[in-house]
């Protein structure tokens, strides 16, 4: 498997590092949702589409499982859903 540089971005939205996340999981976390409590990996823009692969390659990497193994993050939707037209207003229901 191959290892990213410890400066190689791996998380664009919130600019994590393969380094960041190595320390991540050298201060305990074995799982993606562990990596992403710990240095918000996929807590940007994107929800991890972009990065979470990434983020369970290192952490297979780095652990000695498979990608079963470490999970894969899980979904946060809105307490409540919201129509754009009551952001517009600045007026909540």
């Amino acid at each position: 498997m191959e290892r990213y540089d410890d400066e190689i971005i791996v998380c664009r939205c919130e600019e994590i590092t393969a380094g960041e996340i190595r320390q991540a999981i050298r201060e305990g976390a074995r799982d993606v949702t562990g990596v992403k409590r710990r240095v918000r990996a996929g807590m940007g823009l994107c929800q991890g589409r972009t990065c979470e692969k990434l983020v369970q390659q290192i952490l297979c990497s780095e652990l000695g499982l498979r990608p079963n193994q470490v999970g894969a993050s899980s979904p946060r939707p809105p307490v409540r859903p919201i129509a754009f037209g009551e952001l517009a207003d600045g007026e909540v229901v």
